[in-house]
């Protein structure tokens, strides 16, 4: 059954939303709307904050989630509901933003200083700041004196001998002094009756220029003031004297940015002195008018950004150091965290107009690339290694968990997430298999495509070879690890029950060895002695063996009391290092079975059902009917040498 969508409905029914939001009056009207909702004269840093909490904030429960507190620690852990679904391992990086507008909101030093992001190319800068001007954009109106190019607060109608008791009326406070234009209005057209003075509403747009600036990198042999603080109509001087402010064209980015906020795109690739308007914005809060027309108040948002090798040489010069001091640095490197790496992807692709069919693992593997490229290395561990416990994962040696913290390898990085394969370049390498391959994707096709771009691209020969090396040996080993515990599961009839089954009789077996009891056999209700043996046949798969047996089933049996008395549901994936003992068994079990079924040529019946009934279970599992095949011949190949 069809339904049929009124579009005139729709139409009418926004246009009659928009038409409820605006507002025109005098400024008497005006006043009483702020007595009734101060919120309406909030300064710009204040209206940033609010918009950003208005989503909402949740916290991250370490004591309920492990890897959490495998990752954060005891750290509070944030999440902002304005950025959460399109930003992705950057918790950090969001709450220093966050503190920065809660400082600025209060009046702090902040809100005298520029937000500045520094990152490598593709990091999140731009995406960040087109979500603040999207933010805006979102927000009701506010209201402005009518008819001024730099959208005035009303506000600064009020004589400043007034100010003071306007303030204690009104629970606000004001800042700031009418714009040239304004002030000339006032006077000449509207009589110096300020109250009669007409106020409306105006929606942010960053594409109309209300409230939202932008500052392009100018040619340093071409640069003009103008761009920032607007100019003179030349055309109209023959008209009115060189300081009637009837002349000035305030269209400039600070102009248009003020109640909102101004964007500086590769803000040091401008000329210094081009942005030493920057110092009177942030500090003094006022710009210099064109000509000889004074200064202009600037209620205003700074956010500036750029690279690290633009940051760094704008840094190394000392007479630079004015704007340096008014800057609030904001670092936003790579993402570091694996299964936030693979949402970014999957983020990009939701968006696109591909009809992808993604294999298992494709978007893991391509994003581990990413994140290993990105590591620094240590002494502690290998990139590898150093990658799983960044995720939040339990990495076992020797049967117990790794020593080294995230924290631990983090305090020892000193630029990590600040170089590295970008999120851009891995797209394309996506595209580029989605495009030569029908839409259907793998991780064989992928990291073809990531080796041809590796090599076609111009890097340092170290560099170059240290990715190949990823590509062709680390990443190649870790997919036919994943690749086989599916084949696995596919063989193995019901994997989860008897993984689950093989848990409970360890447990049975491993806490009577540990109390010295017996055990009870759940349908004769025999006793019987521990099987050591069995004990010993799950332990050995991860190395466990001789006198280390004991304190590992010690271990095994504290932990999980401990979980059960915090009413924790225990299964066999509650504790990882048998969790990895218990998947090795069963992949051991039927390790020889899936090398005869998938490496044969021909198959009498029996290897026959054998093999559909894989398939089946693989194609169960999210693999694709196009891609099965190059999979598991693939796996044929490499997984199980003669």
């Amino acid at each position: 059954m069809s339904t049929t969508v009124d579009f005139a409905a729709i139409i009418a029914e926004d246009r009659k939303a928009r038409a409820q939001e605006e507002w025109q009056g005098t400024f008497l009207d005006y006043l009483e709307k702020v007595k009734a909702d101060p919120s309406l004269a909030h300064h710009a840093h204040r209206r940033f904050h609010d918009m950003i909490m208005a989503k909402g904030v949740h916290h991250l429960d370490a004591e309920a989630d492990p890897r959490v507190k495998r990752l954060f620690g005891d750290q509070p852990v944030n999440v902002y509901g304005f950025f959460e679904d399109e930003f992705f391992g950057m918790e950090r990086t969001l709450d220093k933003i966050v503190r920065y507008f809660h400082s600025a909101a209060m009046g702090g030093e902040e809100s005298r200083q520029v937000l500045y992001f520094l990152g490598p190319v593709g990091s999140g800068k731009s995406s960040l700041v087109a979500r603040l001007q999207r933010g805006l954009e979102e927000l009701p109106p506010i209201y402005v004196i009518d008819g001024c190019p730099t959208f005035e607060d009303p506000l600064h109608l009020i004589p400043r001998h007034l100010r003071s008791a306007f303030e204690d009326m009104l629970g606000v406070r004001i800042e700031g002094d009418l714009c040239p234009v304004c002030r000339w209005k006032l006077k000449e057209t509207w009589e110096g009756k300020y109250e009669d003075v007409p106020i409306r509403t105006v929606r942010f747009s960053k594409r109309a220029r209300r409230g939202i600036g932008v500052v392009p990198p100018v040619d340093p042999n071409n640069q003009d003031t103008s761009v920032l603080i607007g100019s003179e109509d030349i055309s109209k001087l023959d008209r009115y004297s060189e300081g009637d402010p009837r002349v000035l064209e305030l269209n400039g980015a600070f102009n248009v940015g003020n109640r909102g906020m101004v964007e500086f795109i590769e803000v040091f690739k401008n000329d210094p002195e081009y942005l030493h308007t920057m110092i009177t914005a942030t500090q003094e809060k006022f710009v210099p008018a064109p000509g000889r027309h004074g200064t202009i108040h600037v209620d205003t948002v700074i956010v500036a950004h750029s690279n690290e090798a633009e940051w760094q040489r704008f840094k190394a010069d000392h007479t630079n150091e004015a704007i340096l001091d008014r800057m609030v640095v904001v670092k936003v490197p790579y993402n570091l965290r694996l299964s936030e790496e693979t949402k970014i992807y999957e983020k990009f692709l939701n968006k696109s107009q591909f009809n992808a069919k993604i294999a298992p693992h494709t978007l893991e593997i391509t994003s581990m690339f990413a994140i290993l490229s990105r590591l620094e290395p240590t002494s502690k561990c290998d990139p590898l290694t150093k990658l799983k416990i960044y995720n939040g994962e339990e990495v076992l040696e020797k049967g117990r968990p790794k020593k080294v913290t995230s924290h631990e390898l983090m305090d020892d990085a000193k630029r990590e997430g600040m170089f590295g394969i970008s999120t851009r370049f891995i797209m394309k390498a996506i595209d580029t298999a989605l495009t030569k391959n029908d839409g259907v994707i793998h991780p064989i096709n992928v990291r073809e495509a990531l080796i041809g771009m590796v090599k076609e691209t111009e890097l340092p020969d170290n560099t170059k070879k240290q990715y190949l090396e990823y590509l062709q040996d680390t990443l190649h080993k870790a997919y036919l690890d994943l690749l086989e515990k599916d084949i696995t599961k596919a063989f193995v009839y019901s994997f989860k029950d008897q993984a689950e089954t093989l848990f409970q009789n360890y447990l049975d077996h491993a806490e009577a060895y540990v109390t010295k009891t017996k055990v009870k056999d759940k349908q004769t209700r025999d006793e019987m002695q521990p099987d050591e043996s069995f004990l010993k046949s799950i332990e050995e798969q991860i190395a466990v063996i001789g006198p280390a047996a004991d304190g590992f089933r010690q271990e095994v049996i504290a932990y999980l009391w401990s979980a059960t008395r915090r009413g924790e549901k225990v299964a066999y994936t509650s504790y990882e290092p048998l969790k990895e003992a218990i998947e090795k068994k069963l992949m051991n079990s039927v390790r020889e079975i899936s090398r005869i079924v998938t490496k044969a040529r021909t198959r009498d019946e029996e290897q026959r059902q054998k093999y559909d009934s894989m398939v089946t279970n693989l194609i169960a599992q999210g693999y694709s009917e196009e891609s099965i095949d190059t999979i598991l011949k693939y796996a044929a190949n490499h997984l199980w040498k003669d």
